[in-house]
């Protein structure tokens, strides 16, 4: 009987790690999804429409509470995007040290529901998320969704 060694399997085309780095500013939202999208097109994830959204928005909100709440101790912000067989994950990471919670808003609020989004929209596709402290002091968050293939005929447009 012949013996097969057995061979590591190679890293899916769109598998990887990438990181940028943005100053913290309101125009870094925008152009921080637009990268984020981009790079998924890209890369040739093959991700539901719904997921995609749903990590862009993820990605919106992330950064944008970076810039309104972190920008005095770090004038930049970092976006990493992480994509393996079967997960898709978004981090931002900032210098400042206060770890942030979801505060439930009253209605007649505008804002502070960014934190209470990320999580919802991380739950309901069956994912995860956290907030950890950096080495240098800061934190990242981040939101780990599964990679739901896009349904034969869903155009997913990224």
């Amino acid at each position: 009987m012949e013996s097969r060694e057995s061979v590591p399997a190679r890293p899916l085309s769109y598998e990887g790690v990438w990181r940028f780095t943005a100053p913290a500013v309101d125009a870094s939202v925008p152009q921080s999804r637009r990268a984020v999208r981009e790079l998924l097109a890209r890369q040739g994830v093959p991700a539901a429409e719904d997921t995609v959204q749903g990590l862009l928005l993820i990605v919106s909100e992330l950064v944008t509470n970076a810039v309104r709440h972190a920008a005095l101790l770090s004038p930049e912000v970092a976006v990493e995007l992480a994509i393996g067989s079967g997960w898709v994950r978004v981090s931002v990471e900032d210098a400042h040290p206060y770890r942030p919670r979801a505060l439930e808003a009253d209605s007649a609020q505008t804002g502070g529901r960014g934190l209470l989004l990320v999580r919802e929209i991380t739950r309901e596709a069956g994912g995860r998320c956290d907030i950890e402290q950096t080495a240098g002091g800061g934190k990242v968050i981040w939101a780990e969704l599964p990679l739901v293939p896009a349904l034969f005929g869903d155009p997913a447009p990224l």
